[in-house]
């Protein structure tokens, strides 16, 4: 996407603004009307108040000048105002297309972007660009109306002079183009340099704990100084760039006043003009220059809110994930069934799932066991439409799941992992997190009760409206799991997946869990995916995977009976 469509995409959302939009220039120009009124003011004074006397009380000097620097105030706080007010539309509207082109982005865009990049794209790339924007456009209407109502005025007191300032345009539109160039490649990289700096601090942030285990809090700190000393030294280079203007352009503008105030001295000495003409021009002229620079220097933070806005639209513009099925499932037994499905990951050698058939039946407890890269959580992932197959087919109460509805069908699922993720908010929140109807109390309870959490949350002083913090760090690994749970509860899905729920747990919390998973078996359809061998042995199947597909099944005895891979698993782990 080049600058131009980027700038087409922000006129989208400034659209809608008009109305705040056109009170902006309204104030701006009223604002910069009353400039060219301070140097006729001092005309009037030198031609007549100090020649043939004040035909006015000498108060109203004093007044006129207060007056017009108070209204000018007054329309410029104005028009700041009103342009705020349409930028943070803006950023607001901007953020929710972010925010939901993130939520429903195909799951691809997760293998190429962080938690930082992507919370800098959402909340910082909008702002950045909304104020520079609306910083630069503020300038642009204060000081360029300013700038024409000075060169109006000009006009108005010796046109032959105005028109002779004008020869030097052309060398300022050539200077300032000069600049744009270099400014662009350096504000491009000076933003990526800031991108790389975010995806290492959130690396740092979310993995301190093994940072701080392998003692590599100097490799850290030299790999950040590294990226920092380039943030830096493209930095500096989109400094020196964008300074370059303001001295280029004062020095062009300063041949122009040079060669007009020769001309105007002349004009005077042969009585061609009255004093207060000369010092009316003089200082009209003066005037101009500030705001003729400030328009000059914009083209920097323009560049940088363009380059922000650029990276901001990648994201929205990100593939959403294909949700191509238009049927409903009101209702859902829990027939799962695996019709020599295979599954492929871009670039990956050998496929994840290859002719894997699979028959879990309603309210049946399986299990699916064998060693990493096996196929497990590939399982996982087709079922709920993470990853999509190449070959056969897989349904669920004899519906294949791509001719449904995406919502319809993971509303029907419930997955606990080992990666628990809670949110910011109340236990209750958490528990009956995105529920349609709210927080109903007397089912969080139930469900807690179920979960056998009860106990402890009674225990806290907020009871279910305590804060669980930052992704339930005030719970341990076992709590945070069983709040897990309970949220499933809430959901109250036909499907269960554990994903390596106990892995991480001690004895007694891996117990606690199992009691929980125990009370569902019979009610819902689980699928269990351990490591630890010990934990699935009341599976009524257990599936043993290899290289995506199904080597063995059976139950726990008939499995040890054969004597095959999973009687070596088990072995093995008895043995350690």
């Amino acid at each position: 996407m080049d600058y131009k469509d980027t700038s087409k995409r922000l006129w989208q959302y400034a659209r809608p603004q008009w109305r705040m939009l056109a009170g902006t220039i309204g104030f701006f120009i009223a604002s910069s009307a009353v400039e060219p009124l301070i140097p006729e003011l001092f005309k009037r004074l030198l031609d007549s108040g100090f020649k043939e006397g004040l035909q006015y009380p000498l108060w109203v000097v004093p007044a006129v000048v207060i007056g017009l620097f108070t209204i000018r105030g007054l329309f410029s706080f104005m028009g700041t105002f009103t342009m705020n007010s349409a930028t943070s539309s803006m950023v607001m509207a901007l953020r929710r297309d972010l925010m939901r082109g993130l939520l429903k982005a195909d799951a691809s865009l997760f293998t190429r972007i962080g938690p930082g990049l992507a919370v800098t794209k959402v909340i910082n790339d909008p702002q950045v660009a909304a104020n520079s924007l609306g910083g630069s456009a503020v300038a642009f209407l204060k000081d360029g109306t300013t700038l024409l109502c000075l060169v109006g005025y000009l006009f108005y007191l010796n046109w032959q002079l105005t028109m002779l300032s004008m020869v030097v345009a052309p060398l300022l539109g050539l200077t300032v183009k000069l600049v744009q160039k270099r400014l662009t490649h350096v504000g491009e990289a000076t933003y990526q340099a800031q991108q790389t700096m975010v995806g290492t601090v959130d690396d740092n942030a979310r993995a301190w704990r093994v940072v701080r285990t392998f003692d590599a809090a100097d490799f850290e700190t030299g790999r950040f100084d590294v990226q920092a000393n380039h943030h830096r030294r493209m930095y500096m280079k989109q400094v020196v760039a964008s300074n370059m203007v303001s001295p280029l352009t004062q020095i062009v503008a300063a041949i122009g006043v040079a060669i007009i105030l020769t001309l105007a001295l002349s004009q005077a000495q042969t009585d061609q003009k009255t004093v207060g003409d000369f010092t009316a021009f003089i200082m009209a002229m003066l005037l101009a220059i500030r705001p003729l620079r400030t328009v000059t220097d914009l083209y920097q933070p323009i560049n940088n809110a363009l380059i922000a806005a650029r990276g901001a639209f990648e994201l929205i513009d990100a593939p959403p994930e294909p949700d191509l099925g238009t049927a409903e499932m009101p209702t859902c037994q829990g027939h799962i069934v695996f019709d020599r499905v295979r599954l492929d990951y871009e670039g990956a050698a050998y496929p994840a799932l290859r002719s894997l058939d699979l028959d879990i039946q309603a309210g049946q407890t399986v299990a699916l066991v064998g060693s990493s890269g096996a196929g497990k959580t590939t399982v996982v992932n087709a079922l709920l439409r993470f990853a999509n197959p190449s070959e056969g087919q897989i349904r669920i109460d004899g519906t294949p799941i791509d001719s449904l509805k995406l919502a319809s069908l993971r509303r029907h699922f419930a997955v606990v992992s080992q990666d628990i993720v809670l949110f910011e908010g109340s236990v209750a929140q958490n528990v009956a997190y995105a529920s349609a109807g709210g927080v109903d109390r007397d089912k969080v309870e139930r469900c807690l009760r179920a979960a056998n959490l009860w106990n402890h949350i009674t225990t806290l002083p907020e009871g279910m409206d305590a804060p669980v913090g930052t992704n339930g760090s005030r719970f341990s690994g076992g709590q945070r799991q069983r709040l897990a749970i309970a949220r499933a509860l809430y959901r109250d899905a036909a499907i269960w997946i554990f994903d390596e729920a106990t892995s991480a747990l001690d004895s007694e919390s891996e117990a606690i869990v199992q009691r929980s998973i125990e009370d569902l078996r019979g009610n819902k359809t689980l699928i269990l995916i351990a490591h630890r061998l010990s934990t699935i042995k009341n599976a009524d199947r257990i599936f043993v995977m290899s290289e995506g597909k199904v080597a063995e099944q059976g139950s726990h005895a008939e499995l040890m009976a054969q004597g095959g891979i999973y009687a070596g698993m088990v072995r093995i782990q008895a043995a350690d």
